[in-house]
């Protein structure tokens, strides 16, 4: 049975708190143990931070692994171990004073952060060097030795450049580290930069116009909760399978169904790919083997995801009723 409280609820995260923070404080307000989020943001970093509720949290590895939109203002003229501005804002620090970088020199600079490539991440992130948190090795002086991971950079705009300060708006791949660009951005420059700034705009489908202030869930849960993106909603990109009462019967147990289960097309927003999978078809409704897609009943509910076989069944692959 589906809970009122399963789906995402899309935070504004404001300054200041963690992301486990913000979690905490959503399973106070809401009474509801099984929260968690679909892509850390660090405490200096604000904006969009999709809260997983309930059955929703068996798809947070396919909601966290969505591209990222950013806007990020990283400082010229002095390099930190963090990559960011964290130490130096906390103690009301002045920024370093801005070297002689026009808008030109970024701007040849960031060409060689577009694309695919391999990306160091900070020494201080959670990323783990033998079972260790690399932050917690940092911490203690120890050597890290992290790898580069393969990161994806679709775009990457130069907003303006003012005093030292370079506004760049960034879509990328999830895994990317926007506090390692600031650093490498500064080492190609020679001046030496990082991260002062971060605003994640979108992550996947969730914008910060479906986004509810944190300060809003302390106060009005309730008000807040009518914000709640709701199962059948999520993942809108892959596609779904509308079934009959047996093929819903036969998900909920957890058993494959086949185009004998699918319910006639309907003239509702779910789409069924019954002629796709059984005939093996192309075109914008085909399917094919190793497809992965939304089971929904005739009531528009999701039920399960599941993948498409060599021999046109579908398996449930994550049940969620």
């Amino acid at each position: 049975m589906i809970h009122p409280l399963d789906g995402v609820l899309v935070i504004d995260k404001p300054l200041g708190p963690t992301s486990h923070d913000v979690v905490a404080r959503a399973r106070r307000a809401l009474r509801e143990k099984r929260i968690g989020h679909t892509g850390t943001l660090d405490p200096m970093a604000t904006g969009v931070l999709p809260l997983v509720i309930g059955r929703a949290t068996r798809l947070a590895t396919y909601l966290s692994s969505s591209e990222k939109v950013y806007e990020a203002g990283v400082r010229l003229g002095s390099a930190t171990d963090t990559y960011d501005a964290a130490a130096r804002l906390a103690a009301g620090g002045a920024p370093p004073p801005a070297p002689a970088i026009d808008r030109e020199q970024v701007e040849a600079a960031l060409t060689g952060f577009r694309g695919t490539f391999q990306q160091m991440p900070p020494p201080y992130s959670a990323k783990k060097v033998g079972g260790v948190p690399a932050y917690k090795l940092a911490r203690r002086n120890e050597p890290t030795a992290l790898s580069a991971v393969e990161v994806a950079v679709r775009e990457l705009n130069l907003l303006g450049l003012e005093d030292g300060l370079v506004q760049l708006e960034i879509i990328s791949t999830a895994g990317f580290y926007v506090r390692s660009l600031a650093h490498d951005l500064g080492t190609v420059l020679g001046c030496g930069a990082h991260l002062e700034s971060l605003r994640r705009t979108r992550a996947g489908v969730f914008g910060l116009d479906r986004a509810v202030p944190l300060d809003d869930l302390d106060r009005d849960n309730e008000s807040a909760v009518t914000h709640l993106i709701p199962l059948s909603e999520l993942l809108p990109d892959m596609p779904a399978v509308r079934l009959n009462a047996r093929g819903a019967d036969r998900t909920a147990h957890g058993n494959y169904v086949s185009p004998q289960d699918f319910a006639p097309m309907g003239s509702g927003p779910i789409s069924t790919a019954a002629g796709a999978i059984s005939g093996g078809g192309s075109g914008s409704g085909g399917l094919r083997s190793g497809h992965r897609v939304r089971l929904m009943n005739e009531a528009g509910m999701l039920l399960a995801l599941a993948e498409v076989g060599p021999d046109g069944l579908v398996r449930p692959s994550v049940v969620l009723v």
